[in-house]
């Protein structure tokens, strides 16, 4: 059995029978693997069992542990990788497991319906939340203390974070790497995924219509690749849509199809995600990088900086930018 250590680098996951697979193994895959490029100061990982006796997982795969509810009375982290059924009550002992961690400061992680079990513990009263899409007006329901919040990501509420479905639980452990080791090592680890380094949580889950058609696409993935790089120009959506041949309605239908948002909101996440960057990798003054970014002014650039990521440029700049 791993040894254990009562900090946030002490991730323990839960299983149960019925185990929801790929979430199980995201948490397998970011936080249980050996990644000697990151020094020995990386996570400790754990398996811990909710039910008594073998344990089958989705797809016909059975499923060893390390112990049983007792390995969260040493975990920093806590993992609930989706639930069985949203309809099945999660066990007392398991509700009590995890209010103790709470208590203790532990951090705790659900993934697509595990926001469920979250929820029964009343871990998530007061806050926000989110869960699968296909989930979320039964949680509201159940739970009317809960902001449920259905087309994001995830939510990071500091000590309880909540993933969407499935794969939102690969952005959501990222995130947490990102928190605790920075940006630089958590590239490293989306790189060994063959994946982005980041979507934001703010993200939408899905989009009506991911791929646009060839005539669409031919249209609007210029358009879009000329913002990114104007990011500073102004882009009002009379102009946009004149530029595309689309009336304003067609344009801003046709833009939610293939983006999931609208364009200011989509502009606003192109330009947090360039002054994010700058941030990280260059030695730009905050003051240039709300100009490049496209925010005109270093108010503007702090207000819709703070309230997207909860934190200032130069204390996110001191927390992830690279070291001199």
């Amino acid at each position: 059995m791993p040894k254990l250590f009562p900090d946030n680098l002490s991730v323990v996951a839960l299983a149960y029978d019925g185990l929801c697979t790929f979430e199980f193994s995201i948490a397998v895959e970011v936080f249980g693997l050996r990644r000697p490029e990151m020094g020995d100061n990386w996570y400790q990982f754990a398996v811990a069992s909710v039910d008594p006796g073998e344990l089958r997982a989705s797809g016909g795969i059975r499923v060893l542990v390390d112990g049983g509810l007792e390995l969260l009375e040493q975990a920093g982290t806590i993992i609930i990788p989706g639930w069985t059924h949203i309809d099945r009550p999660a066990p007392d002992n398991l509700i009590l497991a995890l209010q103790a961690a709470h208590v203790r400061g532990a951090r705790i992680l659900s993934i697509c319906s595990g926001a469920f079990v979250l929820a029964q513990a009343g871990l998530l009263r007061g806050g926000r939340a989110t869960t699968h899409w296909r989930y979320s007006e039964m949680l509201a329901a159940r739970y009317p203390d809960i902001s449920v919040v259905a087309d994001v990501l995830y939510i990071d509420n500091g000590q309880v974070l909540t993933a969407a479905g499935s794969a939102a639980g690969i952005d959501l452990c990222l995130h947490l790497v990102r928190r605790d080791f920075g940006a630089a090592k958590a590239n490293m680890v989306a790189r060994r995924l063959v994946i982005p380094p980041h979507r934001d949580g703010g993200q939408a889950q899905f989009v009506e219509r991911a791929v646009p058609s060839q005539y669409e696409s031919a249209r609007l993935g210029p358009l879009l690749d000329r913002l990114r790089r104007e990011l500073p120009a102004e882009a009002p959506i009379a102009a946009l849509a004149q530029s595309v041949g689309m009336s304003t309605r067609t344009f801003l239908r046709r833009f939610k199809d293939a983006t999931g948002t609208t364009p200011a909101r989509w502009l606003m996440a192109e330009r947090l995600s360039k002054a994010r960057g700058l941030l990280e990798e260059s030695s730009l003054t905050i003051m240039r990088i709300a100009e490049v970014s496209g925010f005109g002014s270093t108010t503007n650039f702090r207000l819709y900086f703070r309230r997207q990521f909860a934190t200032t440029p130069a204390q996110y700049r001191a927390r992830f930018g690279q070291s001199e």
